[in-house]
């Protein structure tokens, strides 16, 4: 079981990570913007974060940049629903930025749960 920080401006999306990730035997805590979910982070220790890229008040970039000088070794996924398919799109500017690993949206609960172990078994080799 791992303790993850989701950060998404979309209720439905936020909540249905959520949902899919408790049922997989995570404790999963939530924010609504960068500037909520930097302040969960500093509270308490998360062994991943899953942040959008396109928020208000701090958007997701900022929030990797932030995260990554609080704790370096920290599994960031990067999710959005951009623009695909670009070589210079945000989730490759997310990636070089500090994200561990990218989901373009929509992505299926199968997707969603198969990154995130991937991310955790890495943690662990």
């Amino acid at each position: 079981m791992a303790r993850i920080l989701v950060i998404d401006d979309d209720d439905a999306v936020r909540l249905t990570i959520r949902r899919v990730l408790e049922r997989a035997g995570h404790a999963v805590e939530m924010a609504v913007n960068g500037l909520d979910g930097l302040r969960l982070f500093k509270k308490a220790p998360h062994d991943l974060v899953i942040t959008d890229l396109y928020m208000p008040e701090k958007e997701g970039i900022e929030t990797i940049l932030e995260l990554r000088d609080e704790r370096p070794d920290l599994l960031i996924l990067a999710v959005s629903g951009g623009i695909l398919g670009d070589k210079s799109g945000p989730l490759t500017d997310a990636e070089l930025f500090g994200a561990s690993a990218t989901l373009a949206k929509p992505f299926t609960p199968d997707e969603l749960q198969s990154t995130v172990a991937r991310l955790l078994d890495s943690a662990s080799d």
